[in-house]
């Protein structure tokens, strides 16, 4: 593997797991501690992980492309959402 596909595999593990905190950081703020019990307000990547969106897919699809055209064209994966219930929202227009 080589440096530039850590680095890239590096900066989408940071880009992931800083959007999911968004999510619970942005829930959190409004009033839902649902993300908070749960363990999701973390920057540890593991706890951000979703087996099938964050590992099977992504590796299907760069193992396919590599067999096929020799290198990895595109790749698509999510990762696991965080918990947001509305119901515990303080502003109960937001949802």
């Amino acid at each position: 593997m080589s440096l530039d596909t850590l680095e890239i595999v590096l900066a989408l593990v940071i880009a992931v797991v800083l959007h999911e905190l968004g999510h619970g950081a942005a829930a959190w703020a409004l009033g839902d501690t649902t993300a908070k019990r749960a363990g999701r307000l973390t920057l540890n990547p593991l706890k951000h992980v979703d087996p099938v969106g964050s590992i099977l897919l992504p590796l299907v699809l760069a193992v396919g492309q590599l067999a096929s055209f020799g290198r990895v064209v595109f790749l698509y994966g999510w990762a696991k959402p965080v918990p947001v219930n509305p119901l515990e929202l303080r502003y109960k227009g937001v949802q």
